[in-house]
């Protein structure tokens, strides 16, 4: 079993580390504003990579929520899901495109439940706003660019409560011709 496995698998020290980060990042936001979102994403990069890229093979996506999936990477998903799993996980919790792999949701199921982030594992996230691929998540959180939504806003934040409630997510709104 890697480091990595070991870590992911017994999250109590990387949720200690992520409330630390989630107390200290906000401060910061006045010097990222400051310096801009690219400059700092710059300087804390590095520092972001060798900790995020070595612990959890982080894609750089600039929204990370990893704390949502049991300290586990979606973005490490072959088909970069965010929600869940696609239909094609295996019986034996292999990923349908590379059947050597884990489904990063079944890990990230497994593993919420040793965080008290277990009940934002059903969560609904944004999509994966492009735009800020490569910045640093430490100041896309800081700076509260992290978690923005790209369509309608509906209400619904949770996917159980979508199911409770038997709401449906609003149609998307008709885009305007130029």
């Amino acid at each position: 079993m890697s480091i990595r496995t070991y870590l992911q698998d017994h999250p109590a020290p990387l949720v200690w580390a992520w409330q630390l980060a989630e107390k200290i990042l906000p401060r910061m936001r006045p010097l990222f504003e400051r310096l801009g979102m690219e400059r700092s994403s710059a300087i804390v990069k590095l520092p972001e990579e060798i900790f995020k890229g070595s612990i959890f093979n982080c894609q750089d996506c600039a929204q990370c929520i990893l704390h949502y999936n049991g300290m586990t990477c979606p973005m490490n998903c072959p088909k970069q899901l965010r929600n869940g799993p696609c239909g094609g996980v295996r019986l034996n919790g292999k990923c349908e495109v590379k059947p050597e792999m884990d489904c990063v949701w079944v890990k990230g199921y497994e593993r919420s439940r040793k965080t008290r982030y277990a009940h934002e594992f059903y969560r609904l996230n944004p999509p994966v706003d492009w735009r800020l691929d490569g910045l640093a998540s430490w100041v896309t959180f800081a700076m509260g660019r992290d978690q923005i939504t790209t369509g309608a806003e509906n209400g619904i934040r949770y996917a159980t409560e979508a199911v409770r409630t038997g709401r449906k997510p609003a149609p998307a709104a008709p885009k305007e011709e130029k």
